[in-house]
């Protein structure tokens, strides 16, 4: 596998904007919360952000005033909405492959190209690309039956993870098959992507200590800048509490991982952030890190940088896809500095700024983020980030302080959802 020829600097998109005389115009397809949080990051560098939109109430819509109407999958409303952007980008990767073509085909900037977000997109693509790549995976394979299940159940043991290849997130597309004998119970899914001509993943369920995030930017002139890898809890398969960078960190884990994310992005001419999802194993033979998943766009392990590293995640995604010199990733709170971030899901409260006056006064150091949606139960609605920095003296912040800033972290946002009362 071949890396992705990088652009050479005079074709950046930028260079288009200063030749044109006016803003750099980013367009993107995707209208939720990550679309929504490039907003203040466009505004600061001075960048037209464009939005196409299924919605004028989708949490992006309402922040975003050049929004455009229409349907991500359609070749029509995607190529008319690019006609005068200098790059577009995305705010996941769900876009079909003939709108990424036709915008090919039109001379449209994609970051990242089709043929990086590939990788993205299909989860198969994605373990083969990575097994080329000589970097460590989770036993996995290819099945197209409820028989083949059982013989890679059988041969590396259960339970297995099994997967849908496209358009899983948050948990979605995953289930977890306990033993042979409830392997048929995924009949339909086999059925499902008999009628696709696509097979499902099946992986072992790796015996891991936590999961970590290693993200990096990689721009439109082959720059790269690497965030620190972080440590990331997940309550039903969605991701609930970052801390960054990750505590009780082994030292070579923590150079595999950046090193990981790195070489994916080369190899696989990513370009904006990269997301590498990564499970850690701490003890025995298999101890080390092993990659989970891949995400081309911000992502939500990175929310963290917003409030906690200098350059946070949503500018430098628009640096990089515009061939801008990438920022700084040091955290605030110095090189023994440490972020939260709690994720809000959508609870009881039925109006979360009813909530923020109360969160506020109790953890004042909290930063909040709403994205703008109607709550619903398990509903991502916003976040709060925590950062802290050392006491005089000290080189690291202690462990006792990074736990009352989670506590405080977790308090802000059950004041928010309305799942606690407590004054």
């Amino acid at each position: 596998m071949t890396a992705a020829e990088a652009p050479t600097p005079d074709t950046a998109p930028h260079l288009s904007a200063a030749a044109r005389g006016d803003a750099p115009r980013v367009g993107v397809l995707g209208d939720g919360q990550l679309a929504r949080m490039m907003a203040p990051a466009a505004v600061e560098l001075g960048v037209e952000l464009r939005l196409l939109a299924g919605s004028a109430e989708a949490s992006a819509a309402r922040v975003i005033p050049r929004t455009t109407l229409g349907d991500y999958r359609s070749v029509e409303d995607v190529t008319a909405f690019a006609a005068d952007v200098d790059v577009v980008t995305f705010d996941h990767e769900h876009v079909p492959a003939e709108v990424l073509d036709a915008l090919t085909a039109q001379g449209t900037p994609l970051h990242p190209g089709p043929e990086a977000l590939l990788y993205a997109q299909d989860k198969l693509a994605m373990r083969r690309a990575v097994e080329q790549l000589g970097l460590p995976n989770p036993h996995w394979a290819a099945v197209h039956t409820v028989a083949e299940l059982r013989d890679f159940g059988d041969d590396t043991g259960w339970p297995v993870v099994l997967k849908t290849p496209r358009g899983g997130y948050d948990g979605k597309g995953v289930r977890i098959i306990d033993s042979s004998a409830s392997a048929s119970a995924a009949q339909d899914w086999f059925d499902r992507a008999a009628e696709q001509g696509t097979g499902l993943l099946a992986e072992e369920k790796i015996p891991f200590t936590r999961e970590l995030s290693a993200q990096v930017a990689r721009s439109a002139v082959g720059e790269i800048r690497a965030y620190p890898v972080v440590e990331s809890t997940q309550t039903d398969g969605v991701c609930d509490i970052v801390v960054a960078p990750a505590p009780r960190s082994h030292p070579t884990h923590m150079e595999d991982a950046a090193s990981i994310a790195r070489l994916i992005a080369e190899k696989l001419g990513v370009t904006g952030m990269l997301a590498v999802e990564l499970f850690e194993i701490t003890d025995g033979e298999r101890a080390g890190v092993y990659v989970n998943e891949l995400a081309m766009r911000p992502h939500n392990s990175g929310h963290w940088s917003m409030d906690g590293a200098v350059t946070g995640q949503f500018e430098q995604h628009l640096r990089a896809v515009l061939g801008l010199p990438l920022g700084s990733t040091a955290p605030i709170g110095g090189p023994g500095g440490r972020t939260v971030m709690k994720n809000l899901f959508g609870a009881s409260a039925s109006d979360l700024h009813a909530g923020v006056p109360e969160a506020a006064r109790h953890a004042p150091e909290a930063k909040i983020h709403l994205y703008g949606k109607e709550p619903r139960p398990g509903r991502k609605v916003g976040h709060v980030n925590v950062v802290l920095a050392p006491e005089p003296g000290e080189v690291a912040v202690a462990a006792a302080e990074l736990d009352r800033a989670q506590s405080r972290a977790l308090h802000a946002a059950a004041l928010i959802t309305g799942t606690t009362t407590d004054d």
